[in-house]
C-alpha cells in the first residue's frame, strides 16, 4: 500500500494509516531496520527519483500538486537538494525525506533461533472429535514445563508447537541470508488427515513450509512494512521512522477425517457396481435360477436361433467379357 494523504495542514504518508496484521493467522518477526531518525512536519527536497521532481526554476513545480509516487504536496519552489548541486521540488511533507537520511542498520542474526509457538485445534463435527496440536500432559504444570523446553521435531516432538525461524526457512528451502536482507512471505501448511477407526492419539498433523511470495521479480519479492514511533522535542512533534523486513509467516490449515460406516458403504457398493452394469447380470441370473417362473421370464429374455436347413444350389460360370462370376442364386426363390 502506498499513497499520500493531506489531512489539514498535516502530510499522511502509508506510516500513519497501514499496519502489517498481527496474531490470527499471520505472525510476523524482524530481521533489519532500516531507520529515519528525527522527522517533522515541514518543507525540504523531494527525492529525485520521483517523476518530474527534477527541477531548474520555481515555474517547473506546481503549487499544491501531489504526486503519489512522491511524499508530500509542492509548494511551488524549486530548491537545492540537500547537499547537492542539482535542484528538485521543494515539499510539504515529514522532513528529511527517508531515501536521503535513512540509516540501515545491522541484521538481527538471532532472529533465527527465534521461536514461534503455533497452537492449532481441528474439529470434526460429523465424528463429534475434536483434536490439538498440542501434547497431553496429566497436569498444567507439566504441561508447561514440557513447552518451555521443547523444539518441534518430526519424529521426536510431533506434538511440540514450537517451531525455530532456522527450521522453517531451511524446510522450505530458503536461504537465510537472502531472508535478512529482502525479508519473506513463507506459508506454514497444517494438515490433518485423520483415520478415526484407529485410536484418537493417532489423529495427529503434519506440517510443510513453502515460499508464497515470489521471488523471480526482485523489485517486489520479499516483505517489508513501514511504523514510526513519535514523540516531542523541544515542543514539537517528531517522529523515528522504521522501515522493518522480516519474515512473515501464514499458517494454513488443512483437515480431512474418515471413519467406516456400513450405510455409505452399500450406497458406494451399490453405485460402483450399477455403473459398470453387473447389477443387471445378478438380476438376471437370481430370475433365471431361483424364481418358479424362470422359463416365461426365459422367453421374453432370450430369443431363440432355430437352425434353417441348408439350402442346395448349384454353381456355374458366366463368361462375360472375360470375366468370371460366380452365380449363387440359382435355387433360390426370389
Amino acid at each position: 500500500m502506498k499513497g499520500t494523504a493531506v489531512l489539514g495542514d498535516d502530510i499522511l504518508d502509508t506510516v500513519e494509516y497501514a499496519r502489517p496484521s498481527e496474531g490470527g493467522d499471520v505472525i510476523s518477526t524482524i530481521l533489519r531496520r532500516e531507520v529515519t531518525y528525527d522527522q517533522r512536519q515541514g518543507t525540504c527536497a523531494e527525492y529525485f527519483q520521483v517523476p518530474s521532481a527534477n527541477c531548474t526554476k520555481d515555474s517547473d513545480c506546481v503549487q499544491g500538486e501531489v504526486d503519489f509516487a512522491g511524499h508530500g504536496r509542492r509548494t511551488g519552489r524549486c530548491v537545492q537538494y540537500y547537499n547537492h548541486t542539482f535542484k528538485t521540488c521543494e515539499i510539504q511533507t515529514w522532513c528529511p525525506i527517508e531515501e536521503y537520511a535513512v540509516v540501515r542498520e545491522p541484521e538481527i542474526r538471532e532472529a533465527i533461533n527465534f521461536t514461534v509457538f503455533i497452537r492449532n485445534s481441528i474439529h470434526f463435527p460429523k465424528f463429534k472429535v475434536l483434536r490439538g496440536n498440542i501434547k497431553d500432559a496429566s497436569n498444567r504444570r507439566d504441561m508447561q514445563k514440557y513447552l518451555t523446553k521443547c523444539h518441534y521435531d518430526e519424529e521426536k516432538e510431533p506434538y511440540c508447537p514450537n517451531f525455530r525461524l532456522g527450521y522453517i526457512a531451511n524446510k522450505a528451502n530458503e536461504n537465510v541470508t537472502d531472508l535478512y536482507r529482502t525479508g519473506g512471505v513463507i506459508g506454514v501448511f497444517i494438515n490433518w488427515k485423520c483415520n478415526l477407526d484407529l485410536d484418537p492419539s493417532h489423529c495427529k498433523p503434519t506440517y510443510s513450509f513453502r515460499r508464497l511470495d515470489l521471488r523471480k521479480n526482485q523489485t517486489s519479492s520479499g516483505y517489508y512494512y513501514r511504523f514510526a514511533k513519535y514523540y516531542s522535542k523541544n515542543g514539537v512533534e517528531s517522529r523515528t521512522l522504521i522501515k522493518a523486513f522480516g519474515i512473515r509467516l501464514d499458517v494454513i490449515v488443512h483437515g480431512h477425517a474418515g471413519k467406516f460406516s456400513p450405510i455409505p458403504t452399500i450406497i458406494s457398493t451399490v453405485t460402483a457396481m450399477t455403473s459398470v452394469a453387473i447389477c443387471t447380470i445378478i438380476c438376471d441370473w437370481i430370475m433365471l435360477t431361483f424364481i418358479d417362473k424362470n422359463e416365461v421370464y426365459s422367453e421374453r429374455k432370450f430369443d431363440e436361433v432355430i437352425n434353417e436347413p441348408t439350402v442346395p444350389t448349384e454353381l456355374s460360370y458366366i463368361n462375360s467379357f472375360g470375366s468370371n462370376h460366380s452365380d449363387l442364386s440359382d435355387g433360390v426363390p426370389l
